[in-house]
């Protein structure tokens, strides 16, 4: 069958299309463009008009490349963090059902669950401790996926997950005022992450082989490492970084003011601006896990999504 999976999330909106069977999946196409559809939504509680408008011409852009693919067996568009905390999501799915796109704003529960379904099935056979940071929600869980390598849909032990309300545009607004971020500021954002955080590590001990980060603050820190100009997902996919490598790229960053750091080698200058707050939040998951770096996945809820319509 042929899955489109959208995914809208904070900060960005993406497209993935595959041909999905028994004998496996086939991408086809795959889209990721800066939208900011949460710009605003931690203070306001809304959709701004700008961002509906901007996140709505991008989807439309998609439905067209969707069209060019067809015939579609599924389409499945879903919305996280922002649109589950505005009050005006209504309006947004609105616009999006004018263009033909079904859009679910769905839970935390379930972003965790296919997030984690789309990351652990490169990791079968693994104890995996695995982090989402996005724009407005950051979703950790742990477990396991198995199964024989011909079966395209890994079975899954889900031990643990959680969503959490805190993300790289939320904490941006909420504490990175100053140009470059101030050390009183990163202080800040850093115990807020901590303590918002924790909770998924206390009671019984968590035992795992990896933790697996994805979203754009991890692939970002591997394409910084690596200056990848121009980005290449192949040399980012399934690649360690140690925690030393992760705090000189985090150091160096968050030391440059905006339009500097749009510049560096590897970053996508649109989210240059919540960089800083991605990576306090991922440097809390490594120090609350204990672990001395992480490895990074381009497979994600997309991915998770394609492999969900294969087992429905």
């Amino acid at each position: 069958m042929r899955v489109a999976a959208i995914d809208i999330g904070t900060v960005t909106s993406r497209l993935f299309i595959a041909d999905v069977s028994e004998s496996g999946v086939t991408p086809l196409c795959r889209k990721s463009v800066i939208t900011n559809l949460g710009e605003g939504v931690d203070a306001s509680g809304r959709l701004s008009d700008d961002a509906i408008a901007r996140t709505v011409d991008q989807v439309t852009r998609y439905k067209e490349t969707i069209d060019e693919y067809a015939p579609i067996d599924s389409l499945v568009a879903l919305a996280t963090s922002a649109s589950r905390d505005a009050e005006n999501s209504d309006v947004f799915v609105d616009r999006l059902r004018d263009i033909g796109v079904e859009l679910s704003v769905i839970p935390g529960s379930r972003e965790a669950e296919l997030s984690f379904l789309g990351a652990s099935n490169d990791f079968r056979g693994e104890d995996i401790l695995f982090a989402d940071i996005g724009g407005g929600s950051t979703e950790l869980a742990f477990g396991r996926a198995y199964g024989p390598a011909e079966s395209v849909v890994p079975k899954i032990e889900l031990r643990a997950s959680r969503s959490f309300d805190i993300g790289c545009r939320r904490m941006t607004e909420r504490f990175l005022k100053s140009d470059p971020p101030s050390e009183c500021e990163l202080a800040q954002a850093r115990a807020w992450a901590l303590e918002t955080l924790a909770p998924f590590f206390e009671g019984e001990s968590i035992h795992f082989d990896r933790l697996v980060a994805v979203a754009g603050t991890p692939t970002s820190v591997v394409a910084v490492r690596d200056s990848l100009v121009p980005y290449d997902s192949s040399r980012v996919h399934k690649t360690v970084v140690a925690r030393e490598e992760f705090d000189d790229v985090a150091r160096r960053l968050c030391a440059l003011p905006l339009e500097k750091r749009k510049k560096v080698a590897g970053i996508q200058p649109k989210r240059a601006g919540v960089f800083p707050a991605g990576v306090v939040i991922l440097d809390a998951v490594m120090s609350l896990a204990k672990v001395d770096g992480f490895t990074a996945s381009e497979s994600d809820i997309l991915i998770g999504i394609v492999l969900d319509a294969l087992r429905s």
